[in-house]
């Protein structure tokens, strides 16, 4: 299924995606909240693993294209959370766009329309989001949806390096 916006198209992924996306996850303006770049292979592993999760359960981590131009722009979607994360079970909603896409509102407008259709379609109670302490814009993007951030909740992610500068995150949750 794709989610049609004014701007994006959001849907699944394609051959063709693989390089550009694999671009964007080596820039280091990108992962900069991020422990590390990913090499290609691990891009390439990140993306199989998004168009397998749409082919199984119709949503996911979508493909963001552009309307207008046709270019691949990253992902913005759904994933269900990671057994290891305190906060699980559950959905996370999530994005990753390239650097040239940043500041043009195609996250929250992308993510504007995966929030309608968790709602909606699959019938979520609640998604969540979380990112680092210090990622402003992907927290902004968060606070433009309606998420709501308890402190009480912050978290050393147990999935990142134990003596990385930015293992505390922040947790955001929006009910349906």
């Amino acid at each position: 299924m794709n989610l049609v916006t004014s701007r994006l198209l959001l849907r699944q992924w394609i051959a063709a995606d693989r390089e550009p996306f694999a671009s964007l996850n080596a820039d280091p303006v990108v992962m900069r909240h991020f422990p590390s770049l990913l090499t290609r292979a691990e891009s390439d592993g990140f993306a199989d693993r998004n168009q397998a999760g749409i082919a199984e359960r119709g949503w996911g981590l979508w493909a963001v294209e552009i309307r207008s131009s046709g270019e691949f722009a990253g992902f913005v979607g759904l994933q269900p959370l990671k057994p290891i994360l305190p906060f699980a079970p559950g959905v996370e909603i999530g994005w990753r766009l390239g650097a040239a896409f940043h500041g043009l509102g195609y996250a929250t407008e992308g993510a504007r329309s995966v929030v309608t259709y968790a709602f909606e379609t699959i019938g979520l109670p609640e998604i969540v989001s979380f990112t680092t302490e210090r990622n402003l814009a992907s927290r902004r993007v968060m606070e433009k949806l309606g998420m709501r951030h308890d402190p009480d909740e912050d978290f050393d992610h147990p999935g990142v390096p134990g003596d990385w500068a930015e293992r505390r995150h922040v947790l955001y949750r929006l009910s349906g």
